[in-house]
């Protein structure tokens, strides 16, 4: 755990906080003035984000899917700094196959990472910020929460569910003090990404470069996402007491709301 003399600041904790959207709003959010409580899988990614924060850290390494480890995390952050302020909770992942051919291994995966674990961070987080009464819950979902695509049945099903989440706990939280939203990234610039480009390519035998300006296509611009643009969408999400409820598309303007 790195340290400085912020003991009053504010406290954040990301998950999936080792790479892609999640490093992005850790460091934003750091250098925003925020103590940052960094979680994934990796210990060796977190610290190399950790290294990038302006200020105090804590890496807790640990599987999100686990379901205890959630309610670990918030304890172990509030036996350190007495607080939490911020969740974003942004561990996720996707598969691809035929709706025929998915199986019950690859549903029950992305409910368990993508629903279930972001319900699990989402309660015990409530539990902190309603004793405070103040708090800002971010679920990072994803366009396929507002649209059905073809291949991606398991995927989707997962990220309509985290918005039917995020809704109900705003509307129940709002009151204590606690506001929840959600951002919706189309294709991001991500190792995520990577890796579907690199599955469509051998399964399809189709270029890389061709596959990855396929996914850049989707977005009404033409281009990918960046981490960036969907950390900036989170700090709105945070700073703004007046965003509630909301599920903010980030997409380039492909849908329209």
């Amino acid at each position: 755990m790195s340290s400085d003399t912020r003991s009053d600041s504010p406290v954040a904790l990301v998950t999936g906080a080792g790479r892609g959207i999640g490093e992005a709003a850790a460091v934003d959010l750091s250098a925003a003035g925020y103590r940052i409580a960094l979680t994934s899988r990796s210990r060796d990614q977190l610290e190399a984000v950790a290294a990038q924060c302006a200020g105090e850290t804590l890496v807790i390494p640990g599987d999100i899917t686990d379901p205890g480890f959630p309610d670990a995390l918030v304890g172990q952050i509030t036996d350190t700094w007495g607080r939490l302020d911020v969740l974003v909770a942004n561990a996720g992942s996707g598969t691809s196959a035929p709706l025929t051919r998915t199986t019950d291994e690859q549903w029950q995966s992305m409910l368990d990472l993508n629903l279930t674990s972001v319900f699990r961070c989402v309660r015990a987080a409530a539990r902190v910020m309603t004793a405070q009464h103040s708090g800002a819950i971010v679920i990072v979902a994803s366009i396929a929460g507002r649209v059905g695509e073809p291949y991606i049945s398991a995927y989707t099903a997962s990220k309509h569910g985290v918005l039917g989440l995020m809704r109900s706990a705003a509307a129940e939280l709002v009151g204590k003090g606690v506001r929840v939203n959600a951002v919706c990234p189309g294709y991001v610039d991500t190792p995520m990404t990577d890796s579907t480009v690199a599955s469509v390519s051998q399964t399809t035998g189709r270029d890389p470069d061709e596959v990855r300006q396929t996914l850049a296509d989707k977005q009404a611009h033409g281009k990918l996402i960046t981490p960036g643009e969907v950390s900036d969408a989170i700090a709105m999400c945070v700073r703004n007491g007046g965003l509630n409820a909301q599920a903010i598309t980030i997409d380039g303007g492909t849908i329209q709301a």
